[in-house]
């Protein structure tokens, strides 16, 4: 048997669960995960191996309609992803409304001469009749080359998913090492843990209003340690007041949650120094999305 490769592109709008299909598939977690939507602001790869086949997953950020510099180049991000991949994979959530950003996207897919799929995620979270309809109508709108009902929080229909995918791979190399799982710095994983935090604990449009930039990761190995500085960039001084709390409350809150996670991913004590700075507007300024890693 010939070895199979290829790179398969998971696009759709925001909030329907790509970031958690892609963690679930690799069995780890490589995306930050969050109920609030447009959370994933990079492309993320992840790479899937087998004996006779590996699958380069990307995780791309929600397709949306764009108010800023950020929310262009994310959206440009996942429509780019649409040339950059050999199989295309459109996820929708079962249990919402269509999103609007929906027709753009099945618009962006109709040139496309490649194997297009479409999954239905968060099956777990509603009525079994629904799912036929929803099958009926996506059926309607896009003849794609397969339509797959998962659950990718549970599980459930992801090893379907999996082998529909792997049926359309093409002979071809091994793109990464069997022991390279993702091709995220890890300067760029740990940024990401701080920023999941931030969403975890502050709410409204203040998440999104930040952006997290690594400043030195320094191992002490004879100490079995690991020290970090990081900044968030907000953009006002009322923004960093909320983002530092009263008397630092918030941004230890943030920090300590972080913390505990890297000492996890790193298997090591961790010094985490976090600096909240002020970075006026920078969502809307290409030259400071360039800066912050956007």
């Amino acid at each position: 048997m010939s070895f199979k490769s290829g790179f398969i592109g998971i696009v759709g709008p925001p909030n329907v669960g790509k970031s958690t299909l892609l963690n679930r598939i690799m069995g780890t977690k490589l995306a930050i995960v969050s109920p609030k939507p447009q959370t994933t602001r990079n492309r993320i790869l992840g790479v899937l191996h087998q004996d006779d086949c590996q699958m380069v997953f990307m995780d791309t950020p929600g397709i949306h309609r764009t108010r800023t510099a950020l929310h262009k180049s994310m959206v440009d991000a996942a429509f780019a992803a649409f040339h950059e991949v050999d199989i295309i994979l459109m996820m929708i959530d079962a249990g919402a409304r269509e999103d609007p950003a929906v027709p753009s996207i099945i618009n962006g897919l109709k040139p496309i001469e490649k194997p297009l799929f479409l999954a239905i995620n968060k099956i777990d979270r509603v009525e079994k009749e629904r799912i036929l309809p929803i099958l009926e109508d996506y059926g309607e709108k896009f003849p794609f080359d397969a339509m797959i009902p998962i659950s990718a929080l549970k599980g459930h229909g992801v090893d379907a998913l999996l082998s529909q995918l792997k049926r359309r791979l093409k002979p071809g190399p091994r793109f990464f090492p069997s022991d390279m799982n993702t091709d995220q710095s890890e300067a760029f994983m740990v940024s990401e843990i701080i920023r999941e935090k931030i969403y975890q604990y502050l709410s409204q449009e203040l998440p999104y209003s930040c952006a997290v930039t690594i400043l030195e990761i320094e191992d002490v190995p004879q100490k079995n340690l690991v020290s970090i500085g990081a900044g968030i960039h907000v953009e006002s001084d009322s923004q960093k007041g909320i983002f530092i709390g009263r008397g630092g409350g918030m941004i230890r809150k943030i920090g300590s949650a972080a913390r505990l996670e890297l000492e996890s991913l790193f298997e090591a004590r961790v010094y985490l120094d976090l600096a909240v700075r002020l970075e006026k507007n920078w969502s809307k300024d290409t030259r400071a999305l360039k800066r912050l890693g956007y």
